[in-house]
């Protein structure tokens, strides 16, 4: 009998129940609502799993805001500034590694490979030691036994672990395995006396390039976990294909492998030919990261060759990767389209298919007659009205050359906006979001119930964007935004507002902590039926003298931080955002708005993972950004946001988008990020965010005009700008305001020192 598991569950609920009770424990203080509701959702999500026929469920692969935060602090990889806090209260230390407190800084934080979920990085040191500090794994493998439920521990690997790492002192993390794989063991083995069978270790990196050193890592690892008492270990690897490290993981010591045959399923003859026998293959057959009902035509060839090769003794049928990055529950949206409804598996759903796949390879009829019933719909869905558009598919295809450029060089431009613009030196701006507040919450609520019309709405928009401008002339901001109080989510409002998108109303996925985002499903080709964000802004302008930001989230990032349809290529639909975003530019110009900022939090955040096929992505990514701006006037000052992104590997891209300003994250890093412009001497001008809009620490003027010093190291005067690292829609205003007001003065103060100096 085939077996069904998966490697990993959504952690907030089906209605966000852990985003609420995060939040009131952080206002409250009060820890036992949080921990009774995380008990809660563990037992619902592995009594869901057995209900739906699975074999074994995951443990420990829920997390209060971040695993890879928890396997720090489960080997006490924890820094000296967190321990007096974290031995007086735990949590709330935790929770200052993972956010920071008014004292301490939070750890850095950073994209999951090239997912939009966001890990804290461990910060260690060289000579760092390691020690078991926790029973979090074998705690939540107990709770699932007293509800009679086969369960497996998930752990992150050793090396994956160190990794993805940072050091503080530069040195190699990966000399820190020796200490690091003694508290694996004392885990492992303290995992076996109680009864578990199987533990999972997560080792995604073993889908990157790897080199020697690495692979002697691995090598060294997994030698030292066979050597002793321990439960059989599956080892996991995801995102992507073994490619020339499939010798390296088939030969080491564990009991099962698990493969993600939906990113890579050109693996698999390979493995089957190098896997031992007796070793339990985990396949990943069903998309982990995205929300459309598998195609049976392309799965059941794949699982029906495995059994054929080796059995059904020895093949567990799973997910590719962790389910953490879809919704939990397709059904409830009851408000979609039945059509679109039936094309679309959640979490739920996609446990379900996992079944029948089980089953039909094992001879039942029924599940066969239900994986044929899916197949008929995914047929129906390729001739639905608005999957292909002709219109749209014939301007994509005669783009001409010309559809890419600017008007003038960047040099040219600089001088032209220099006098158009009339900023002074070190220029002040925000990224483009204030804060939401409960008045802005409860009015967008009202309007989506149609307790309120629309004139009563607007009215409330037009008095918080005036009141937001005030604001900002006030404290002296050089080039203020609209604050954006009209926008539930980046990427979410301009779906809304575009042809080929679909929303959802429970749909939620973690991007962090208690950050939860709603990805639109993009469903059919794209087009803007008219303008969308033109009206706000034009508004904005008439307020005031002072220059006033178009704000447009970018089209990889509206690609990324979508559910993209997965029959068109993934650049042939960026291209087709491009265009219907490079239309609200020009209307967002013709309207007199001179400062235009196409954000790309999440350019780098695509980067595929082999280093081969990084080129392919960057020439289209920037392609369709540079067609997002082309044609602008010379006169028209374009930014871009990247946050989050290590940049060192694609600083040539970002400079081929030739924007005018680009707007970073580099506070949590203390502006280490900026290494990446040593080297590189970038031609734009550059905006390092001077603090941490995702901490509730309000940071002194010193500290800013410190880290706006370190900048001028790498940066010239006149390349730099001041700004925040990200929006500020999820801080309240009373962080808000004397942060923003420090990093003015920062600004005139180092413009100051910088006049007096003479540079």
């Amino acid at each position: 009998m085939t077996s069904t598991t998966y490697l990993g569950f959504p952690r907030i609920g089906r209605r966000r129940e852990l985003k609420r009770a995060l939040e009131t424990y952080w206002q409250d203080g009060n820890a036992t609502p949080l921990l009774d509701t995380a008990k809660a959702l563990r037992r619902r999500h592995w009594e869901l799993a057995s209900a739906a026929g699975i074999r074994t469920v995951a443990v420990n692969d829920f997390s209060l805001y971040d695993h890879v935060l928890d396997t720090a602090v489960l080997f006490d990889a924890v820094p000296d500034r967190y321990r007096t806090l974290l031995r007086e209260n735990p949590l709330a230390g935790y929770f200052a590694m993972a956010r920071g407190n008014r004292e301490l800084h939070a750890l850095e934080m950073t994209k999951w490979f090239d997912t939009n979920y966001h890990y804290i990085v461990p910060e260690l040191r060289a000579g760092q030691r390691f020690r078991l500090n926790a029973n979090k794994p074998l705690a939540e493998w107990l709770e699932a036994r007293e509800l009679g439920i086969d369960a497996r521990p998930v752990l992150l690997g050793p090396v994956s672990f160190l990794l993805l790492s940072k050091t503080v002192d530069g040195s190699d993390t990966l000399n820190l395995l020796d200490s690091l794989i003694p508290a694996y063991i004392e885990l492992l083995e303290q995992l076996a006396q109680a009864g578990v069978a199987w533990v999972q270790l997560d080792e995604p990196c073993l889908v990157q390039d790897l080199d020697a050193a690495t692979k002697h890592a691995y090598e060294a690892a997994y030698t030292a976990l066979a050597i002793g008492t321990s439960p059989k270990r599956l080892l996991t690897t995801y995102f992507g294909s073994l490619g020339d490290n499939l010798t390296l993981a088939t030969s080491l010591p564990v009991d099962g492998l698990h493969i993600d045959l939906v990113r890579a399923p050109e693996q698999l003859d390979s493995v089957l030919s190098a896997l031992p026998k007796q070793r339990v293959l985990s396949a990943g057959i069903i998309d982990g990261r995205n929300i459309w009902r598998s195609e049976p035509a392309r799965v059941l060839p794949l699982i029906e060759k495995i059994a054929a090769a080796r059995g059904t003794d020895a093949l567990w049928l799973a997910p590719s990767c962790s389910l953490l990055h879809v919704p939990i529950d397709a059904s409830q949206e009851t408000a979609l389209p039945a059509d679109l409804r039936s094309w679309l598996a959640f979490a739920q759903q996609k446990l379900e298919e996992i079944q029948h796949y089980a089953k039909a390879l094992d001879g039942d009829a029924t599940a066969k007659a239900a994986l044929n019933e899916q197949s008929a719909l995914l047929t129906a869905r390729k001739r639905a009205h608005g999957v292909q558009r002709n219109e749209v598919r014939a301007r994509a295809n005669t783009l001409s050359p010309q559809a890419t450029q600017r008007r003038s060089s960047l040099a040219h431009r600089r001088r032209v906006q220099a006098e158009a613009l009339a900023l002074p030196p070190l220029p002040t701006t925000t990224i483009g979001s204030f804060p939401q507040t409960d008045i802005l919450r409860h009015a967008r609520a009202d309007h989506r119930a149609e307790r309120i019309d629309n004139h009563t709405y607007e009215a409330v928009l037009r008095e918080e964007i005036e009141r937001v401008i005030r604001f900002q002339e006030r404290i002296g901001l050089d080039v203020l935004v609209h604050g954006e109080p009209e926008r539930n989510d980046m990427v979410e409002y301009f779906g809304e507002q575009l042809d080929g998108f679909a929303f959802t109303r429970h749909g939620w996925v973690q991007s962090y902590g208690s950050r939860c985002v709603k990805p639109p499903i993009i469903w059919g080709d794209v087009s803007r039926p008219q303008p969308m964000t033109v009206a706000w802004s034009r508004y904005a302008q008439s307020l005031t003298d002072k220059p006033v930001k178009g704000m447009l989230t970018g089209p990889v990032t509206v690609l990324q931080w979508s559910f993209v349809r997965d029959d068109l290529s993934r650049d042939q639909v960026c291209l087709q955002l491009a265009l219907a975003l490079r239309d609200e530019v020009h209307d967002l110009e013709s309207a007199g708005i001179r400062v235009i900022q196409i954000d790309e939090p999440a350019l780098r955040e695509g980067l595929p993972i082999r280093h081969a096929e990084h080129a392919p992505y960057l020439d289209w990514a920037v392609r369709c950004f540079r067609i997002t701006a082309g044609g602008t006037s010379d006169g028209t000052q374009i930014h871009t946001h990247m946050c989050y992104s290590e940049f060192n590997d694609i600083i040539e891209a970002v400079a081929a988008l030739d924007a005018d300003v680009i707007s970073i994250e580099s506070s949590r890093s203390r502006m280490e990020l900026l290494q990446a412009f040593e080297d590189f001497r970038y031609p734009g001008s550059i905006g390092p965010g001077v603090y941490d809009i995702h901490s509730p620490r309000v940071p002194s003027q010193q500290e800013m005009v410190d880290l706006l010093e370190r900048a001028l190291t790498v940066l010239e005067p006149g390349q730099l700008w001041v700004n925040p690292d990200c929006g500020l829609k999820t801080r309240g205003w009373k962080e808000t305001e004397p942060a923003l007001v420090a990093m003015v003065n920062a600004a005139r103060a180092l413009r100051t020192a910088i006049a007096a100096s003479g540079v």
